[in-house]
């Protein structure tokens, strides 16, 4: 199981947020490049970086610490916030992205993703789905599309989605524990790769989502807390 860091961006700034509040960012470090290089000292090789700004604003915004970021380290960047144009998807990939994660398109506006996945690959482009209460999520978490997200899921898979990334708005930031129940019930009835997102709190979790079949997890807040190391990290990997 793939580990992957990650860095949430406002005005360049490595921050986080508790459910997706935008009200309750707490900022942990004014670089986000300073936090990507110490990933890599650990011996993380995978980073996932969301543009809190452009997920607000319906564009990227923080394009330039993205390339800060893919220039100064080796790490292997997915990328998401803000894309929602074709100009989005090609500044994220030029920027240094070798994969992007595309969420609120793929909600509100599936035949322009299905194209993205078309165009770039299941490889390249990784299918969103945030949710709360099960209902997919939009717009920086703000709206909702009334959408079950198994089903989301599922209907995707059928037109050649190979990752998505799930995570559960109730658990994100909050150090709650994973939605271990809902991965569960998102790999046995699909067989898109299930990137988990969103309460992990402890390493004895990491080898639960292992244990399951997740194929990666991310880890955001569980770092910047000291509840999970980097040197953990750097022995796991």
């Amino acid at each position: 199981m793939r580990i992957i860091p990650a860095i949430d961006i406002i005005a360049g700034q490595c921050v986080r947020l508790s459910k997706g509040d935008y009200n309750t960012s707490k900022v942990y470090n004014t670089s986000a490049v300073e936090v990507a290089k110490q990933f890599e000292d650990a011996g993380i090789e995978y980073l996932h970086v969301v543009d809190l700004d452009g997920a607000k604003s319906s564009q990227i915004m923080n394009a330039k610490v993205l390339e800060e970021i893919a220039t100064q380290t080796n790490l292997q960047i997915d990328f998401g916030g803000g894309i929602k144009k074709d100009e989005d998807i090609i500044t994220a990939f030029n920027s240094g992205a070798k994969q992007v994660t595309v969420g609120s398109i793929a909600a509100t506006k599936p035949e322009l993703f299905l194209r993205w996945l078309d165009a770039y690959g299941s490889e390249k482009v990784i299918l969103g789905a945030d949710c709360k209460q099960r209902k997919i999520m939009t717009q920086g978490w703000l709206d909702s599309a009334d959408t079950d997200v198994l089903e989301f899921i599922q209907s995707y898979e059928q037109r050649g989605v190979s990752y998505t990334i799930v995570t559960d708005i109730e658990k994100d930031g909050m150090l709650s524990g994973p939605a271990i129940e809902l991965y569960k019930e998102i790999i046995a009835n699909t067989e898109v790769k299930l990137i988990a997102s969103g309460g992990l709190t402890t390493v004895a979790e990491l080898y639960k989502l292992k244990e399951i079949g997740c194929e990666a997890v991310i880890i955001g807040k569980a770092i910047y807390e000291g509840k999970i190391t980097l040197k953990e990290l750097s022995e796991l990997c």
